[in-house]
């Protein structure tokens, strides 16, 4: 399960995340955030024990710039609540989960 994150609901769906969270940072014209888009689907589908969550930039400028993503997509794992790794640019399936 993919959960869709706001400023309003980061706090409880990614700080507050008792497992490892993977952040896909996207937007809905990026053409290389919709190749990108089925791995992390995947991984959503795979991993249990890891949070999937998409922010989408145009709807959140907010959090892209707190977190300082210049470019999309840019993936952001989350453990208790602090950044553990970072990726931007289309990457493969395997790639993803070793940043896990």
């Amino acid at each position: 399960m993919i959960t869709n994150v706001t400023k309003d609901t980061f706090n409880k769906e990614i700080e507050e995340a008792k497992e490892t969270v993977l952040v896909d940072f996207w937007a809905a014209w990026c053409m290389p955030c919709k190749m990108l888009s089925p791995a992390v689907d995947a991984i959503a589908e795979e991993r249990a024990d890891v949070k999937v969550c998409k922010i989408n930039i145009d709807e959140e400028p907010e959090l892209a710039i707190r977190f300082g993503v210049m470019s999309i997509p840019t993936l952001i794992v989350f453990k208790d609540g602090e950044v553990a790794n970072k990726s931007v640019g289309l990457i493969s399936k395997e790639d993803i989960l070793a940043l896990l």
